[in-house]
Protein backbone atom coordinates (compact mmCIF):
# COMPACT_ATOMS: atom_id res chain seq x y z
CA UNK A 1 0.00 0.00 0.00
CA UNK A 2 1.21 3.25 -0.94
CA UNK A 3 0.69 6.33 1.59
CA UNK A 4 -1.86 9.00 0.67
CA UNK A 5 -3.28 11.97 2.41
CA UNK A 6 -6.89 13.10 2.90
CA UNK A 7 -7.47 16.64 4.35
CA UNK A 8 -10.71 18.46 5.14
CA UNK A 9 -12.49 20.84 7.01
CA UNK A 10 -13.58 20.43 10.81
CA UNK A 11 -16.59 22.04 10.78
CA UNK A 12 -18.55 19.33 9.00
CA UNK A 13 -19.13 16.40 11.41
CA UNK A 14 -19.58 14.54 7.49
CA UNK A 15 -16.40 14.40 6.94
CA UNK A 16 -15.37 13.17 9.67
CA UNK A 17 -17.78 9.53 8.51
CA UNK A 18 -15.47 9.55 5.47
CA UNK A 19 -12.41 9.73 7.64
CA UNK A 20 -13.92 6.84 9.91
CA UNK A 21 -14.27 5.27 6.08
CA UNK A 22 -11.10 5.36 4.81
CA UNK A 23 -9.58 4.70 7.89
CA UNK A 24 -11.21 1.22 7.76
CA UNK A 25 -10.54 0.79 3.90
CA UNK A 26 -6.68 1.20 4.65
CA UNK A 27 -6.90 -1.55 7.35
CA UNK A 28 -8.86 -3.96 5.12
CA UNK A 29 -6.47 -3.30 2.12
CA UNK A 30 -3.78 -4.53 4.92
CA UNK A 31 -5.81 -7.43 5.68
CA UNK A 32 -6.65 -6.41 9.65
CA UNK A 33 -9.04 -8.00 11.90
CA UNK A 34 -12.41 -6.41 12.47
CA UNK A 35 -11.91 -5.52 16.10
CA UNK A 36 -8.87 -3.84 15.44
CA UNK A 37 -10.71 -2.28 12.16
CA UNK A 38 -12.94 -0.72 15.08
CA UNK A 39 -10.54 0.49 17.46
CA UNK A 40 -8.35 1.98 14.83
CA UNK A 41 -11.37 4.05 13.04
CA UNK A 42 -12.48 5.12 16.70
CA UNK A 43 -8.74 6.13 17.40
CA UNK A 44 -8.66 8.39 13.80
CA UNK A 45 -11.77 9.77 14.80
CA UNK A 46 -11.04 10.59 18.49
CA UNK A 47 -7.78 12.11 17.12
CA UNK A 48 -9.58 14.51 14.59
CA UNK A 49 -11.48 15.22 17.33
CA UNK A 50 -9.18 16.44 19.63
CA UNK A 51 -7.59 18.31 16.96
CA UNK A 52 -11.25 20.31 16.42
CA UNK A 53 -11.25 20.62 20.02
CA UNK A 54 -7.92 22.15 20.28
CA UNK A 55 -9.51 24.69 17.86
CA UNK A 56 -7.72 23.88 14.09
CA UNK A 57 -10.03 24.88 11.30
CA UNK A 58 -8.38 21.36 9.27
CA UNK A 59 -7.39 18.31 9.56
CA UNK A 60 -4.60 16.16 7.14
CA UNK A 61 -4.41 13.01 7.62
CA UNK A 62 -1.71 10.92 6.12
CA UNK A 63 -2.16 7.05 6.14
CA UNK A 64 0.66 4.37 5.77
CA UNK A 65 1.85 0.90 6.45
CA UNK A 66 5.20 0.76 7.89
CA UNK A 67 5.77 -1.61 10.66
CA UNK A 68 1.83 -2.08 10.60
CA UNK A 69 -1.13 -0.03 9.58
CA UNK A 70 -0.68 3.67 10.56
CA UNK A 71 -2.53 7.13 10.68
CA UNK A 72 -0.43 10.44 11.15
CA UNK A 73 -3.12 13.01 12.15
CA UNK A 74 -2.21 16.57 11.89
CA UNK A 75 -3.84 20.34 12.37
CA UNK A 76 -3.97 23.28 10.11
CA UNK A 77 -5.29 26.55 10.49
CA UNK A 78 -7.99 28.34 12.92
CA UNK A 79 -7.18 29.56 16.16
CA UNK A 80 -5.24 27.18 18.28
CA UNK A 81 -5.60 27.12 22.38
CA UNK A 82 -4.94 24.75 24.77
CA UNK A 83 -7.68 22.52 25.66
CA UNK A 84 -9.10 19.31 27.87
CA UNK A 85 -8.65 16.07 25.97
CA UNK A 86 -7.70 13.77 28.49
CA UNK A 87 -10.47 11.13 27.65
CA UNK A 88 -9.91 11.09 23.95
CA UNK A 89 -5.97 10.27 25.19
CA UNK A 90 -6.63 7.63 26.95
CA UNK A 91 -8.82 5.65 25.04
CA UNK A 92 -6.80 5.81 22.29
CA UNK A 93 -3.46 4.90 23.69
CA UNK A 94 -5.60 1.89 25.54
CA UNK A 95 -6.53 0.57 21.75
CA UNK A 96 -3.85 1.34 19.59
CA UNK A 97 -0.25 -0.40 19.40
CA UNK A 98 1.59 3.10 19.42
CA UNK A 99 0.59 6.65 19.73
CA UNK A 100 2.84 9.57 19.52
CA UNK A 101 1.29 13.14 20.67
CA UNK A 102 3.16 16.34 19.07
CA UNK A 103 2.41 19.44 21.14
CA UNK A 104 2.06 20.04 24.95
CA UNK A 105 -1.21 21.95 26.03
CA UNK A 106 -2.15 22.19 22.24
CA UNK A 107 -1.70 18.84 20.71
CA UNK A 108 -1.13 19.68 16.84
CA UNK A 109 -0.48 16.46 15.60
CA UNK A 110 -1.06 12.45 16.18
CA UNK A 111 0.07 9.92 14.67
CA UNK A 112 -1.26 6.13 15.45
CA UNK A 113 -0.09 2.59 14.73
CA UNK A 114 -2.34 -0.67 14.64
Amino acid sequence: MKDFTVEFALCDSEYLTALRLAAGAVCSAADIDVDAIEDFKVCVTESALILKNCGFERVRARFFRDAGVGCEIAGAGGNPEPADNELSLALISALVTECDIVGGKIIEKVTLLI
